[in-house]
């Protein structure tokens, strides 16, 4: 595993919205996620196959970070990495399946974890998947809103030089104090729920927010 010294103290300096500032707090999760293997590969591979507006998202970053912060091996509790690209020139299901085929064959060895959706088509299958409206959204960065909750909303990408390009509408400070905070931007409660105890059980120090009903 990287060495990643002083796990705690960065925990608690990084994920104290009033001892860092997001700068600091980006700058870290910019010198976590290249030197994780399978993350690189991952931001590696969506650059070079110039998919459009394409980021990796959500648990493959935020979980990775918490792995680090709780000194765990880097998949523990890694269910998926999340592949988004926004696509509204064809929003059939044949055009976004070849889209996934072309990534999981870039990736064989981590193809039975990858997720690839193209966010322009997702208000098509929602509604029939999830029981509830979704709104098209404008381009891939929008689907962070949506989230059940605000610590998910993340996302990240290589330039073209190299660089990592991050995305985080809520900032950074509740992924490395290891808090799950609502979304109230949509009716998530159930998924919301879910969620929070699956990591609960996977992540103890994990400080789970709960779903108010007057929000």
């Amino acid at each position: 595993m990287t060495d990643f010294p002083s796990r705690p103290e960065l925990r608690l300096r990084l994920g104290d919205p009033y001892t860092a500032c997001e700068q600091d707090r980006l700058a870290e999760l910019e010198r976590i996620l290249p030197a994780v293997p399978h993350v690189f590969d991952i931001l590696a591979t969506i650059r070079d196959l110039q998919l459009p507006d394409a980021w990796l998202v959500s648990g493959g970053l935020y979980q990775t970070v918490w792995n680090i912060l709780t000194e765990r091996p880097h998949l523990h509790g890694i269910k998926d990495f999340d592949v988004i690209y926004f696509d509204g020139s064809d929003l059939s299901y044949e055009a976004e399946d070849k889209v996934i085929r072309k990534v999981n064959a870039a990736l064989p060895e981590l193809a039975s974890l990858l997720e690839v959706r193209n966010q322009a088509r997702v208000h098509l299958w929602y509604e029939k998947r999830f029981g509830r409206p979704y709104r098209p959204l404008d381009c891939a960065m929008d689907a962070l809103t949506t989230y059940a909750a605000r610590t998910h909303a993340i996302a990240a990408r290589l330039g073209v030089n190299g660089n990592l390009i991050l995305h985080a509408p809520f900032g950074l400070a509740n992924m490395f104090g290891m808090r799950l905070v609502p979304n109230y931007t949509q009716d998530n409660r159930e998924t919301y729920a879910e969620k929070a105890k699956r990591m609960k059980a996977l992540w103890p120090e994990l400080t789970v927010i709960p779903w108010h009903a007057n929000e």
